[in-house]
């Protein structure tokens, strides 16, 4: 196995661990609920609610979590974290394995 298919299964494994990431961010707002004499609402306090907000398509968007799940898409969004970094630590990775193979005769195209 070369030294750059061990690289590959290193960067693969640490991804493969990092599953299930998402990219956005996960908020806990107050709504007012749809019941007539809330006695929530009319005190003003409302009902917590989790909200996913994200980009698609170059706009913002949010998306109801249910409280099911919001531990899961938390630890979601921290994974994505994770991703971005070591997408970000690949690059200059990539141009050190460049650098410490044995040089070709032929240039670059």
């Amino acid at each position: 196995m070369t030294n750059d298919s061990l690289t590959t299964e290193k960067w693969k494994n640490r991804l493969a661990a990092l599953w299930p990431a998402a990219k956005g961010s996960l908020a806990k707002v107050y709504k007012p609920c749809i019941r007539k004499n809330c006695p929530a609402c009319r005190s003003g306090q409302k009902h917590p609610a989790w909200l996913l907000s994200f980009s698609s398509g170059g706009k913002r968007k949010t998306m109801y979590v249910p409280l099911a799940i919001v531990a899961e898409v938390r630890r979601a969004i921290n994974n994505g974290r994770k991703v971005e970094q070591i997408l970000r630590q690949m690059g200059p990775q990539l141009i050190k394995n460049h650098r410490r193979r044995p040089t070709s005769s032929t240039p670059p195209h």
